[in-house]
């Protein structure tokens, strides 16, 4: 029988119809409607694209055949409206695909439809959707891909796309207790993206497995200069523990988890260690602020001068500027922050991977906001990749996850290496009950 529970990897290996899984999905996201994961959804469009891909024969099929994926609605869908949660957009529809969307469908994906987002990706103000995980789905999933990560933890799709200018992608994941990868800044075309941040932003993808993961990663071709590890061995594994500058802004479920992520790891015979970055990395939050609040301003300019009524306060002050930053700041910043890449890279490359948190802490309560990305600023700025696994436990029961982070360009062998953490992290005291 085909099930809505089906990751990707298991879909493809069943054999089943792209029909029936697709029917099965739908069926789910009906009962779970509560969820408020997708800001567009038509369920006769995807039957009929779905009925299309089981008419391909088996020998012309691409290697994610029928696999079903949830896109941010600031991600152009040719078939589908992209209104980037502002009514702006409401209603429109560019007729175009993203890069992405184009090789996605070049490999037999599914594009299930337009997941929310907070307005533009830019603000943490919440959506409407609700965090699976939580009692009365009274806390948030996170944000700006609030959709993605509420529709892959909550089993409505079993692979999502997401951005991320600070913690986009990886918290809404740590949030909702799934697998998510901030590949390497520019690894993956950003063509037909809404911008929030041009020199910060980078695609993401949201799954239930590294498996997941890494058929994705494949089929867009996210490569590294070398060829990956076809196994890691945990046993004499080299790690460190990095808390990094804004540590004192940790809650006590994400202090328990990273402090689980370490014994666990030692369990398996790793070697882990406790990393303390030198002191230029502490004005890594400073210059990504400066960054990311002067990019916007370029950015959303133009939404600004059609229709500044119509933007939320945040996306205002990004244009007006009330803070006086210079094209100065916007160099200095810049330029800070390309001098210390180099310099992460060469401090990642003495480990296998980095530990880090991925969050504060466990969702917070309501809806207002989507919850603080402070935890992940600083690698989005270094633009190194980075790996949400989920496993570990708040104080309120509600998913926490633990980040992996290499050097730029080693996206591939991390996944390797997480796919051999992974298990290990799943007795951090976590299991889904959906």
């Amino acid at each position: 029988m085909v099930s809505y529970r089906m990751t990707a990897t298991e879909f493809l290996a069943s054999g089943a119809k792209v029909e029936d899984y697709a029917q099965a999905l739908l069926d789910h996201i009906a009962a779970r409607g509560q969820v408020q994961a997708w800001a567009y959804l038509d369920p006769q469009h995807v039957l009929s694209q779905a009925r299309e891909l089981d008419a391909i024969p088996p020998s012309q099929r691409g290697p994610l055949h029928g696999v079903p994926i949830g896109v941010k609605d600031i991600i152009y869908t040719k078939d589908m409206p992209t209104q980037h949660n502002s009514s702006i957009y409401e209603h429109d529809a560019p007729v175009v695909d993203a890069a992405l969307i184009m090789m996605l469908r070049s490999a037999g994906a599914l594009i299930f439809g337009k997941t929310t987002t907070t307005e533009f990706a830019s603000v943490t103000t919440g959506t409407k959707t609700r965090n699976p995980h939580s009692s009365q789905l009274a806390r948030t999933p996170g944000g700006s891909s609030s959709g993605s990560g509420a529709a892959v933890g909550d089993l409505q799709v079993p692979l999502a796309l997401g951005t991320q200018t600070i913690g986009s992608v990886i918290r809404p994941a740590s949030f909702n207790g799934i697998f998510a990868i901030k590949p390497t800044w520019g690894a993956i075309s950003r063509e037909g993206v809404k911008f929030c941040s041009l020199n910060l932003d980078t695609m993401g993808f949201f799954a239930r497995s590294i498996e997941d993961l890494e058929l994705l990663a494949e089929a867009v071709k996210l490569e590294d200069d070398e060829k990956p590890i076809a196994h890691f061995k945990l046993q004499g594994a080299k790690f460190a523990v990095c808390k990094t500058h804004v540590w004192a802004q940790v809650g006590p479920g994400t202090a328990s988890a990273l402090n689980s992520a370490a014994q666990l790891l030692r369990a398996q015979g790793a070697s882990v260690e406790e990393l303390e970055l030198p002191e230029e990395f502490t004005n890594v939050t400073k210059s990504h602020l400066d960054v990311f609040h002067l990019d916007a301003q370029t950015t959303f300019m133009s939404e600004y001068i059609r229709a500044k009524d119509q933007l939320d306060p945040v996306l205002v002050g990004f244009v007006e500027n009330p803070s006086k930053l210079s094209h100065r700041d916007h160099l200095a910043a810049l330029d800070n922050l390309a001098a210390l890449r180099p310099k992460i890279d060469t401090i990642l490359g003495r480990y296998d991977a980095l530990i880090t948190p991925s969050v504060v802490d466990e969702a917070p309560e309501g809806l207002e906001t989507t919850g603080s990305p402070a935890l992940c600023a600083m690698w989005t700025a270094l633009h190194v990749p980075v790996v949400n696994i989920p496993g570990f436990v708040g104080e309120h029961g509600m998913p926490i996850g633990v980040s992996l982070v290499a050097g730029r360009y080693h996206d591939r062998r991390l996944l390797r290496v997480c796919a051999s953490v992974a298990p290990v992290f799943e007795g951090g005291g976590w299991k889904s009950a959906l």
